[in-house]
């Protein structure tokens, strides 16, 4: 018996030294890719000063910080942000170049143009998206960096000028290229096939609940996946930084992105057009969506219907061109597929509306892991859509009032180190702009990075580099803090605070050539740039970003206007127009925005699309006017009387010998799909209808 104790406490004493061992490996493997960014991100700074240093170079700590500042855990995203980094770069020193020359001698019209350009900047910045708007940022505080550098103590331009911005572009070019040599020696990168696994993750999400709204149709008089597909909505949004990463990462995709892009819209058509079948079946008796739901199905050829239920993302990547042929072919099958009710031709057409989505998406991933030489370029290329320019005047008008106000200040202090409160202004509220209602928290962590920076660099600077005379030292020193704290921001999601300790660090330590250990000058410096931080939060106080609430009603109020526009001139707005600028409104919804919201542009976005298609069906079956008629009772904001009217033309349509026709039927189904819509959202679709 003491023997079978024994045993058994072996026994457990080994179970639990296997599980010590285990969750050490585990801990291990998820420490090591953020140790070795902290070592890459280490190593690119130590390279920049190195090269900064021997070029004898006049702030080589700028060097350094570009490179700090490039250097992201993922490869697409720093190659990207490094390109958009030299383009922003060079555009801001040309125009601190042409400000000087048009105001030599006019230091308030020299002063306020950077003030002006810090609003364009500012506007661009918000305008557009990801890398390119970061490229806009820095435009505007490149001016300011080289700015400070050439005005004197009361903001008096320098002839040195283009000397100086020619110095400063090139120490921040030299961080961004060694930033860029070290990731591509020691990351291969894999940002395609984690965005091929995301659009097959969604894709998948979508297919399989797709086919449950089939496969269950008449057993439940609700739509039971509305929940769902209101959150896939958001999914879908989140795919699109992914695209800017992949790019960053493989040039050849820059020339092939609207296939990427067309991904997105195809995953946005597919869920409108799921969501009109599912609102149609619920219309119809469960035995009548039972059949009709049936006969769709078995119009889908075997091998796709295998596929929607799948729920494997794997199933979507394997042979992505050889499932994008059977999805067309589907499609094929679907419009071509004859309808005995206009219900049956809407769960049709609504289905092969579905099923081309998941061929645009299928596309992509044979882009991104299949067959990348031969893309087919296809959705809304390279049309810009933008969804409201409200957000980006809001962005302009800070950002000129922030940067003037510093401006000012230094002006009438007199204060020698104002020109470093400007420079991190600008900086700030360039960056943090797009950022809406998360700018003002992330402007905060800034100023308290900073209060943990300074200090830490002052003990660095007046503690250790004295000791040390070799390069190779001096680099050990900078590991001690960029190796921990890039280990610390790769391993987690809240990078603010640690993301600006490591791009202030160079700028506040300073290093040079002949180091100086001034304390005075040290102290100096760092007030201005802590002033600068702090002045920042204020600034997106007193000018705040407008809140989640009101941009998200600004993009259903812009929407319908447009829908009303639309169904006024339905000729002068394609489908592909319509689609691009509608899912475009779609990214740009707020996190917070609620669901029935997300729904209601969803629901725009269809009705628009088949009113785009009806006005040419109701052209070649010579029934224009009465579709006028119904059009202009829902420009007036009256639904119901525009479903009257739908109605009235449908019955029209079935009492006409072009009844059996397919192009009738085919109408009879969008009519169906619009007056579904309609009835559901009728508070949206009503808004600011005449009393």
């Amino acid at each position: 018996m003491a023997n079978g104790i024994d045993r058994s406490v072996l026994a457990a004493e080994v179970s639990a030294a296997v599980r010590s061992q285990v969750t050490l490996a585990n801990a291990a493997r998820a420490a090591g890719p953020p140790l070795l960014f902290g070592f890459r991100l280490w190593a690119s700074v130590g390279l920049a000063l190195f090269v900064a240093f021997w070029l004898e170079l006049d702030n080589p700590y700028w060097a350094g910080a570009s490179a700090a500042i490039v250097c992201q855990p993922y490869l697409g995203a720093s190659l990207r942000k490094s390109r958009y980094r030299i383009i922003g770069t060079l555009v801001g020193a040309m125009m601190i170049v042409v400000l000087t020359a048009w105001f030599p001698q006019n230091r308030i019209g020299f002063l306020v143009g950077l003030a002006v350009w810090g609003g364009v900047c500012g506007f661009a910045a918000t305008l557009f998206r990801n890398s390119a708007s970061y490229a806009a940022a820095l435009a505007g505080y490149t001016a300011a960096i080289i700015g400070a550098d050439t005005l004197g103590a009361t903001g008096g331009a320098s002839s040195e000028v283009f000397m100086l911005a020619v110095t400063r572009a090139s120490e921040i070019w030299i961080g961004i290229l060694c930033a860029g040599a070290i990731l591509a020696l020691t990351d291969f990168g894999d940002a395609a096939k984690r965005l091929a696994g995301m659009f097959a993750a969604v894709a998948t999400e979508i297919a399989t609940r797709f086919e449950s709204t089939l496969r269950l149709a008449g057993s439940d008089s609700a739509d039971a996946q509305q929940p769902a597909r209101r959150e896939l909505i958001r999914q879908v949004t989140a795919l699109e930084p992914m695209i800017d990463e992949a790019i960053g990462e493989y040039s050849t995709l820059r020339y092939h992105s609207p296939v990427l892009q067309a991904a997105i819209d195809g995953l946005f058509a597919s869920l409108a057009a799921w969501r009109s079948i599912a609102t149609r079946l619920t219309k119809l008796p469960p035995e009548v969506a039972d059949e009709e739901a049936n006969v769709v199905l078995r119009s889908i050829p075997e091998e796709m219907r295998s596929a929607l239920p799948a729920g494997q993302a794997a199933f979507w990547i394997t042979d992505p061109t050889a499932l994008r042929r059977r999805c067309e072919a589907a499609v094929r099958t679907l419009i071509t597929m004859p309808a005995s009710t206009p219900s049956v031709r809407l769960l049709a057409d609504q289905t092969a509306s579905v099923l081309a989505g998941f061929a645009a998406v299928l596309e992509a991933m044979a882009l991104l892991v299949a067959e990348p030489a031969r893309p087919r370029s296809r959705g809304r290329g390279f049309n810009i859509y933008v969804p409201d320019w409200l957000p980006s005047f809001v962005s302009a008008g800070r950002a000129f009032v922030a940067i003037g106000a510093a401006e000012l200040f230094w002006v009438l202090t007199a204060w020698p180190d104002g020109g470093s409160a400007i420079t991190f202004v600008a900086i700030v509220v360039l960056l943090l702009s797009p950022r809406a209602e998360l700018a003002y928290a992330d402007a905060i962590a800034f100023m308290l990075g900073t209060t943990v920076v300074i200090p830490i660099a002052a003990t660095i600077k007046f503690a250790l580099l004295p000791g040390l005379e070799s390069f190779p030292a001096f680099c050990m020193a900078l590991g001690a803090f960029l190796i921990p704290v890039g280990t610390a921001m790769a391993a987690t999601r809240q990078r603010a605070l640690l993301v600006i300790c490591i791009a202030i660090f160079l700028p506040v330590l300073q290093p040079t050539n002949e180091m100086s250990y001034d304390t005075a000058q040290f102290y100096n410096s760092a007030l201005g740039t802590f002033a600068g931080f702090a002045a920042a939060p204020l600034s997106f106080l007193l000018v705040p970003p407008l809140s989640p609430s009101f941009r998200t009603k600004r993009l259903l109020s812009l929407t319908l206007r447009d829908l009303r526009l639309l169904a006024t001139d339905c000729l002068s707005v394609s489908a592909d127009d319509w689609e691009g600028h509608t899912c475009s409104r779609l990214a740009a919804l707020p996190d917070q925005a609620e669901p029935i919201e997300r729904a209601q542009l969803l629901a725009a976005l269809l009705v628009g699309t088949e009113i785009i298609h009806l006005r040419h069906d109701t052209a070649e079956l010579d029934l224009q006017p009465e579709f006028y008629a119904a059009l202009q009772t829902f420009v007036e904001g009256n639904s119901a009387a525009a479903i009257a009217q739908l109605t009235l033309l449908d019955h029209h349509l079935s009492s006409t010998e072009q009844v059996a026709s397919q192009l009738a039927a085919r109408a009879r189904g969008r009519i169906l799909a619009i007056c579904d819509v309609l009835a559901d959202h009728r508070a949206y679709f009503d808004t600011g209808a005449s009393a």
